[in-house]
């Protein structure tokens, strides 16, 4: 399976987010902007949950690529420490054991299993699930 953008995170085994540094004042950014300014690093792939609601609805498409028949997800902000927060599906967690500040590992997860050839998109997955 392929990246649903390329340059959004790095290939396997152990796939990382590549966020932004700006050339000048070191502030990290994702995902990465594609300019002069910033220059592609790859994050940690360890954080902990910000924030995060569920999706309860099918987004409108476009952009949305995703299956038609819908389920709802997590939708988690993650701190990774010291680079920046970032916005991916949280996956491998029950709505009820979601937990503010727990540990979240990063990994990938196909936008639509079923579709006939999926494409991966970021996630996070409690670091005890790993």
């Amino acid at each position: 399976m392929k990246a649903i953008a390329e340059g959004l995170f790095t290939s396997e085994p152990e796939p990382r987010l590549v966020g932004g540094k700006d050339r000048e004042s070191g502030r990290i950014v994702f995902p990465c902007p594609v300019n002069d300014r910033f220059e592609p690093v790859p994050l940690s792939r360890s954080g902990t949950l910000w924030s995060y609601t569920i999706q309860r609805f099918r987004p409108k498409s476009p952009p949305y690529a995703g299956p038609e028949a819908f389920t709802p997800f997590p939708v988690a902000y993650v701190e990774l420490p010291g680079e920046t927060i970032v916005e991916a599906r949280l996956v491998d967690v029950d709505f009820d054991d979601i937990e503010i500040g727990m540990p979240l590992e990063f990994t990938t997860t196909p936008l639509d299993p079923d579709a006939a050839e999926p494409v991966l998109i970021p996630a996070f997955r409690p670091a005890e699930a790993a």
